[in-house]
């Protein structure tokens, strides 16, 4: 068994500290969609109920710049965000899998937007940071 002695640890600490540091800033930046996206969905059965979902929405964009992008276009990306929610069958809305299928399509869909308005898809993830059903 090695033992380590408190000067060959501070001699450690000092080189550690004597290296040039490799700073990891990251460009990436988040918006978030405000308020929560809340919507209905038609529960599984013969009698038509209605759910509600209630989702907190952000994305993460390669470059800060790209938060006042995302920003203007918010209005656009909230429609196509409820269209997916609220077509969304009750079992998919319940399951794990279900409801990262619904957060794929949602990225899916707001990068063909911004596409589309922009000529570049601006949004690199999308996360739901909360899920809510009823």
């Amino acid at each position: 068994m090695k033992i380590i002695t408190l000067k060959s640890m501070l001699a450690i600490a000092l080189l550690v500290l004597a290296m040039p540091a490799k700073t990891m800033q990251s460009s990436v930046s988040y918006y978030g969609f405000e308020p929560d996206i809340t919507t209905n969905f038609i529960k599984d059965g013969n009698d038509y109920r209605l759910g509600f979902i209630r989702v907190t929405i952000e994305v993460m964009v390669p470059n800060p710049q790209y938060v006042g992008v995302v920003e203007h276009h918010a209005p656009l990306l909230r429609d196509a965000f409820i269209h997916i929610l609220s077509s969304a069958p009750e079992r998919q809305i319940k399951t794990m899998t279900g409801r990262d299928q619904l957060r794929m399509k949602c990225q899916e869909r707001a990068q063909e937007l911004m596409r589309q308005e922009t000529g570049n898809p601006v949004i690199r993830e999308l996360i739901f940071t909360n899920f809510i059903y009823q």
